[in-house]
């Protein structure tokens, strides 16, 4: 999933984040070594839902490289990244853009349920993440996974564990196990220690992995 700011946004921290690391630090003996390690950095989100959701599904099986190129080239198409204005978007002009025909398909859907009204998004704030998981696997090409990074990177919901995750799983194994392979029921084993703020965990795994502040 590609990055999902504009260079004009400001980026938001999690309130939660200090007491989240101090509490890791207490529980965790990897989160005790790992998160001093990053020094101040840490979570943030700029971007709106629409334009979130739409990058990850321009740069869904993509390289990130090339999902850039992508995008760039898709949002130069509106006046303002809106679901109203990608409706109002010619399929030609789309595909020139270099979009496939299914994520062309998948972003007027997403479009779709954004302008009707079809989605909470007034309500999300208050509803738990199983329920927003469930409305947002309702639109095509928006499966679990892409859900999941939603309500860590837009919503900064604090206790998500996106089990899907390549990263995620490969980071509990090279930092709790030696680099041995980790099945789900393993990194959940991990994770009891991490609740309730699992997001936060995931985050300093994937940072082991890659320095550079993962941002949607």
């Amino acid at each position: 999933m590609a990055p999902a700011s504009t260079p004009d946004a400001v980026p938001v921290t999690p309130d939660f984040w200090q007491d989240a690391c101090k509490h890791l630090m207490k529980k965790d003996r990897v989160m005790k070594r790992l998160i001093p390690q990053f020094g101040n950095a840490c979570l943030q989100t700029r971007g709106d839902a629409f334009v979130t959701l739409s990058r990850s599904i321009v740069g869904q099986q993509i390289s990130v490289k090339a999902a850039q190129t992508v995008w760039d080239r898709f949002s130069a198409l509106p006046r303002a990244m809106t679901p109203a204005n990608v409706l109002r978007l010619k399929v030609d002009d789309m595909r020139t853009a270099g979009l496939s025909a299914r994520k062309v398909e998948y972003l007027v859907d997403l479009a779709l349920h954004f302008d009707s009204g079809a989605l909470n998004v007034a309500q999300w704030a208050s509803m738990d993440d199983d329920a927003i998981i469930a409305e947002l696997v309702g639109i095509r090409g928006i499966g679990r996974w892409t859900a999941e990074m939603f309500l860590i990177f837009h919503l900064m919901r604090p206790n998500v564990l996106p089990l899907d995750d390549v990263g995620l799983i490969n980071g509990i194994s090279r930092n709790y196990f030696s680099g041995d392979v980790v099945s789900r029921s393993d990194a959940r084993e991990v994770a009891a220690a991490w609740q309730p703020y699992c997001s936060v965990a995931t985050w300093y795994i994937w940072r082991s992995l890659d320095p550079l502040p993962v941002a949607y």
